[in-house]
Protein backbone atom coordinates (compact mmCIF):
# COMPACT_ATOMS: atom_id res chain seq x y z
CA UNK A 1 0.00 0.00 0.00
CA UNK A 2 1.36 3.48 -0.64
CA UNK A 3 -1.30 5.28 1.69
CA UNK A 4 -3.34 4.37 4.78
CA UNK A 5 -6.36 5.38 3.24
CA UNK A 6 -7.20 2.26 2.08
CA UNK A 7 -7.68 -0.09 5.07
CA UNK A 8 -7.83 -4.38 4.51
CA UNK A 9 -8.17 -6.87 7.48
CA UNK A 10 -8.95 -10.54 7.65
CA UNK A 11 -12.12 -12.28 9.83
CA UNK A 12 -11.58 -15.98 8.84
CA UNK A 13 -12.79 -16.24 5.44
CA UNK A 14 -14.13 -12.58 4.82
CA UNK A 15 -11.93 -9.32 3.81
CA UNK A 16 -12.73 -6.09 4.42
CA UNK A 17 -11.39 -2.80 2.82
CA UNK A 18 -12.43 0.52 4.27
CA UNK A 19 -11.92 3.51 2.40
CA UNK A 20 -10.75 5.64 4.94
CA UNK A 21 -10.45 9.65 4.05
CA UNK A 22 -13.22 10.85 6.76
CA UNK A 23 -11.87 14.24 6.52
CA UNK A 24 -13.05 14.45 2.87
CA UNK A 25 -16.09 11.68 2.86
CA UNK A 26 -14.09 9.14 2.21
CA UNK A 27 -13.52 10.85 -1.78
CA UNK A 28 -11.16 9.03 -3.44
CA UNK A 29 -7.56 10.10 -4.33
CA UNK A 30 -5.17 8.50 -7.07
CA UNK A 31 -3.67 6.35 -4.41
CA UNK A 32 -6.71 4.94 -3.27
CA UNK A 33 -8.19 4.25 -6.79
CA UNK A 34 -4.42 2.52 -6.75
CA UNK A 35 -4.45 0.73 -3.23
CA UNK A 36 -8.00 -0.54 -3.69
CA UNK A 37 -7.38 -2.12 -6.82
CA UNK A 38 -4.40 -3.79 -5.11
CA UNK A 39 -6.47 -4.87 -2.10
CA UNK A 40 -8.99 -6.30 -3.90
CA UNK A 41 -6.33 -8.12 -6.02
CA UNK A 42 -4.51 -9.81 -2.61
CA UNK A 43 -8.45 -10.92 -1.48
CA UNK A 44 -8.60 -12.42 -5.38
CA UNK A 45 -4.85 -14.10 -4.70
CA UNK A 46 -5.62 -15.46 -1.26
CA UNK A 47 -7.87 -18.23 -2.64
CA UNK A 48 -9.75 -18.94 0.76
CA UNK A 49 -12.09 -15.73 0.77
CA UNK A 50 -15.56 -16.27 0.70
CA UNK A 51 -16.73 -12.46 0.58
CA UNK A 52 -15.59 -9.33 0.44
CA UNK A 53 -17.30 -6.09 2.18
CA UNK A 54 -16.29 -2.69 1.50
CA UNK A 55 -17.22 0.51 3.15
CA UNK A 56 -16.76 4.10 4.27
CA UNK A 57 -14.75 4.83 7.33
CA UNK A 58 -16.30 7.75 9.81
CA UNK A 59 -20.79 8.11 10.21
CA UNK A 60 -20.88 10.64 7.05
CA UNK A 61 -19.94 8.69 3.68
CA UNK A 62 -19.66 5.28 2.15
CA UNK A 63 -17.59 7.37 -0.55
CA UNK A 64 -18.40 10.93 -1.46
CA UNK A 65 -16.89 10.41 -5.50
CA UNK A 66 -13.39 11.71 -6.06
CA UNK A 67 -11.14 14.21 -4.09
CA UNK A 68 -11.42 16.79 -5.85
CA UNK A 69 -8.69 18.93 -3.79
CA UNK A 70 -6.59 16.33 -5.87
CA UNK A 71 -6.93 17.75 -9.43
CA UNK A 72 -4.51 19.75 -9.39
CA UNK A 73 -1.55 17.94 -8.74
CA UNK A 74 -3.12 14.18 -9.90
CA UNK A 75 -4.79 15.53 -13.53
CA UNK A 76 -2.85 18.55 -14.44
CA UNK A 77 -2.20 17.41 -17.91
CA UNK A 78 -3.49 15.27 -20.22
CA UNK A 79 -1.38 12.44 -19.48
CA UNK A 80 -2.64 12.77 -15.92
CA UNK A 81 -6.24 12.64 -16.69
CA UNK A 82 -5.74 9.64 -18.70
CA UNK A 83 -3.54 7.80 -16.33
CA UNK A 84 -6.01 9.01 -13.30
CA UNK A 85 -8.93 7.25 -14.98
CA UNK A 86 -6.60 4.30 -15.95
CA UNK A 87 -6.36 3.84 -12.17
CA UNK A 88 -10.24 4.25 -11.85
CA UNK A 89 -11.52 2.08 -14.81
CA UNK A 90 -8.91 -0.99 -13.20
CA UNK A 91 -10.10 -0.43 -10.04
CA UNK A 92 -13.67 -0.83 -11.02
CA UNK A 93 -12.96 -3.65 -13.51
CA UNK A 94 -10.94 -5.71 -10.24
CA UNK A 95 -13.80 -5.13 -8.28
CA UNK A 96 -16.70 -6.33 -10.69
CA UNK A 97 -14.66 -9.62 -11.79
CA UNK A 98 -13.83 -10.65 -8.63
CA UNK A 99 -14.78 -13.94 -7.83
CA UNK A 100 -16.23 -14.22 -4.63
CA UNK A 101 -19.29 -11.81 -3.56
CA UNK A 102 -18.70 -8.64 -3.21
CA UNK A 103 -20.83 -6.26 -0.22
CA UNK A 104 -20.83 -2.51 -0.55
CA UNK A 105 -21.48 -1.61 3.16
CA UNK A 106 -23.46 1.87 2.35
CA UNK A 107 -23.58 4.55 5.18
CA UNK A 108 -24.06 7.75 4.28
CA UNK A 109 -23.09 9.56 0.99
CA UNK A 110 -22.55 7.01 -2.30
CA UNK A 111 -21.87 10.19 -4.65
CA UNK A 112 -20.60 9.96 -8.03
CA UNK A 113 -17.61 7.68 -8.13
CA UNK A 114 -18.44 6.39 -4.83
CA UNK A 115 -21.54 4.94 -6.07
CA UNK A 116 -19.87 3.99 -9.25
CA UNK A 117 -17.79 1.49 -6.86
CA UNK A 118 -21.40 0.58 -4.84
CA UNK A 119 -22.40 -1.05 -8.46
CA UNK A 120 -19.78 -2.94 -9.02
CA UNK A 121 -20.38 -4.82 -5.65
CA UNK A 122 -22.74 -7.73 -6.10
CA UNK A 123 -25.23 -6.66 -3.19
CA UNK A 124 -25.34 -2.97 -1.48
CA UNK A 125 -26.77 -2.62 1.92
CA UNK A 126 -27.55 0.95 3.03
CA UNK A 127 -28.50 2.60 6.06
CA UNK A 128 -31.88 4.43 6.39
CA UNK A 129 -29.92 7.99 6.11
CA UNK A 130 -27.90 7.34 3.41
CA UNK A 131 -28.23 9.74 -0.05
CA UNK A 132 -27.23 8.57 -3.62
CA UNK A 133 -26.44 11.30 -6.33
CA UNK A 134 -24.41 11.46 -10.06
CA UNK A 135 -24.01 15.43 -10.16
CA UNK A 136 -22.04 14.76 -13.57
CA UNK A 137 -24.80 17.12 -15.13
CA UNK A 138 -24.07 19.73 -12.38
CA UNK A 139 -20.37 19.88 -13.60
CA UNK A 140 -20.29 19.54 -16.89
CA UNK A 141 -18.35 16.08 -17.29
CA UNK A 142 -18.81 13.62 -19.51
CA UNK A 143 -19.93 9.81 -18.20
CA UNK A 144 -18.24 6.91 -19.58
CA UNK A 145 -20.51 4.97 -21.73
CA UNK A 146 -18.94 1.65 -19.39
CA UNK A 147 -20.07 3.41 -16.50
CA UNK A 148 -23.94 4.27 -17.85
CA UNK A 149 -23.74 0.40 -18.55
CA UNK A 150 -23.42 -0.94 -15.56
CA UNK A 151 -26.23 1.42 -13.53
CA UNK A 152 -28.89 0.63 -16.32
CA UNK A 153 -27.83 -3.07 -15.93
CA UNK A 154 -29.31 -2.13 -11.96
CA UNK A 155 -31.92 0.41 -11.94
CA UNK A 156 -33.03 0.48 -16.08
CA UNK A 157 -32.71 2.98 -19.01
CA UNK A 158 -35.49 5.47 -17.46
CA UNK A 159 -34.49 5.78 -13.54
CA UNK A 160 -30.79 5.78 -15.22
CA UNK A 161 -31.86 8.71 -17.20
CA UNK A 162 -33.52 10.21 -14.04
CA UNK A 163 -30.61 10.08 -12.09
CA UNK A 164 -28.37 11.62 -14.62
CA UNK A 165 -30.63 14.39 -15.84
CA UNK A 166 -31.54 15.63 -12.19
CA UNK A 167 -27.92 15.20 -10.98
CA UNK A 168 -30.30 15.34 -7.55
CA UNK A 169 -29.86 13.15 -4.90
CA UNK A 170 -31.68 10.37 -3.87
CA UNK A 171 -32.84 9.27 -0.16
CA UNK A 172 -32.36 5.55 1.05
CA UNK A 173 -36.66 4.81 0.02
CA UNK A 174 -35.80 6.42 -3.47
CA UNK A 175 -33.01 4.25 -4.00
CA UNK A 176 -35.00 0.70 -2.79
CA UNK A 177 -37.51 1.50 -4.87
CA UNK A 178 -35.52 2.39 -8.02
CA UNK A 179 -33.52 -1.15 -7.16
CA UNK A 180 -29.98 0.61 -7.01
CA UNK A 181 -29.64 -0.67 -3.10
CA UNK A 182 -30.75 -4.16 -1.73
CA UNK A 183 -31.65 -3.70 1.25
CA UNK A 184 -32.15 -0.25 3.64
CA UNK A 185 -31.81 -0.85 7.34
CA UNK A 186 -31.62 1.66 10.14
CA UNK A 187 -28.13 3.21 10.74
CA UNK A 188 -27.94 1.25 13.99
CA UNK A 189 -28.79 -2.07 12.61
CA UNK A 190 -26.31 -1.71 9.35
CA UNK A 191 -23.55 -3.48 10.56
CA UNK A 192 -25.97 -6.24 11.84
CA UNK A 193 -27.36 -6.91 8.99
CA UNK A 194 -24.30 -7.34 7.24
CA UNK A 195 -22.53 -9.48 9.25
CA UNK A 196 -25.94 -11.15 8.80
CA UNK A 197 -25.16 -11.30 5.38
CA UNK A 198 -21.77 -12.39 5.50
CA UNK A 199 -22.27 -15.41 7.56
CA UNK A 200 -25.00 -16.59 5.47
CA UNK A 201 -22.73 -16.19 2.35
CA UNK A 202 -19.85 -17.70 3.94
CA UNK A 203 -21.48 -20.49 5.35
CA UNK A 204 -22.36 -21.60 1.90
CA UNK A 205 -21.30 -23.83 -1.29
CA UNK A 206 -18.46 -21.50 -2.53
CA UNK A 207 -18.19 -23.69 -5.47
CA UNK A 208 -22.30 -22.41 -5.96
CA UNK A 209 -21.47 -18.94 -5.56
CA UNK A 210 -19.21 -18.64 -8.08
CA UNK A 211 -20.58 -20.95 -10.58
CA UNK A 212 -23.54 -18.63 -10.15
CA UNK A 213 -21.46 -15.32 -10.30
CA UNK A 214 -19.85 -16.55 -13.35
CA UNK A 215 -23.11 -17.17 -14.90
CA UNK A 216 -24.47 -13.73 -13.77
CA UNK A 217 -22.26 -12.11 -15.53
CA UNK A 218 -21.92 -14.24 -18.65
CA UNK A 219 -25.08 -13.40 -18.93
CA UNK A 220 -24.99 -9.44 -18.56
CA UNK A 221 -23.01 -9.55 -22.14
CA UNK A 222 -24.42 -9.97 -25.45
CA UNK A 223 -25.18 -13.50 -26.46
CA UNK A 224 -22.65 -14.21 -28.96
CA UNK A 225 -19.63 -12.92 -26.45
CA UNK A 226 -20.91 -15.33 -23.45
CA UNK A 227 -18.84 -18.04 -22.10
CA UNK A 228 -21.20 -20.73 -22.10
CA UNK A 229 -18.38 -23.24 -21.55
CA UNK A 230 -17.45 -21.70 -18.43
CA UNK A 231 -20.36 -22.03 -16.64
CA UNK A 232 -20.97 -25.16 -17.75
CA UNK A 233 -17.49 -26.29 -16.23
CA UNK A 234 -18.66 -24.48 -13.02
CA UNK A 235 -21.35 -26.30 -13.14
CA UNK A 236 -20.16 -29.93 -13.35
CA UNK A 237 -17.00 -28.43 -10.80
CA UNK A 238 -19.82 -28.13 -8.44
CA UNK A 239 -21.49 -31.40 -8.97
CA UNK A 240 -17.62 -33.09 -8.78
CA UNK A 241 -16.66 -31.33 -5.44
CA UNK A 242 -16.58 -32.74 -2.10
CA UNK A 243 -18.74 -30.07 -0.93
CA UNK A 244 -21.84 -31.76 -2.87
CA UNK A 245 -21.40 -34.82 -1.40
CA UNK A 246 -20.83 -32.37 2.05
CA UNK A 247 -24.28 -30.77 1.06
CA UNK A 248 -26.27 -34.02 0.61
CA UNK A 249 -25.09 -35.90 3.82
CA UNK A 250 -25.48 -32.98 6.13
CA UNK A 251 -29.04 -32.77 4.56
CA UNK A 252 -29.41 -36.30 5.51
CA UNK A 253 -28.41 -35.91 8.69
CA UNK A 254 -29.94 -33.07 9.35
CA UNK A 255 -27.13 -30.99 9.78
CA UNK A 256 -25.33 -27.53 9.19
CA UNK A 257 -23.05 -28.45 6.39
CA UNK A 258 -19.33 -27.81 6.69
CA UNK A 259 -18.34 -26.52 3.01
CA UNK A 260 -14.46 -25.81 2.46
CA UNK A 261 -14.51 -24.97 -1.18
CA UNK A 262 -13.16 -28.24 -2.75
Amino acid sequence: MTTDRIITRRDGAVGYLTFNNPERHNAMSLEMWRDGATAIREFCDAGDVRVVVLTGAGEKAFVAGADISRFGEERNSADAVAEYGAAVADFQQTLTVAPMPTIAKIGGYAIGGGLAIALCCDIRIASDDSRFAVPAAKLGLGYAATGIERLMQIVGPSFAMEIFYTARQFDAAEALTMGLVNRVVPRADLSSCCDDYVARIAGNAPLTIKAVKTAVQENLKAPSDRDTALCEAQVAACFASQDYIEGRTAFAEKRKPVFTGT
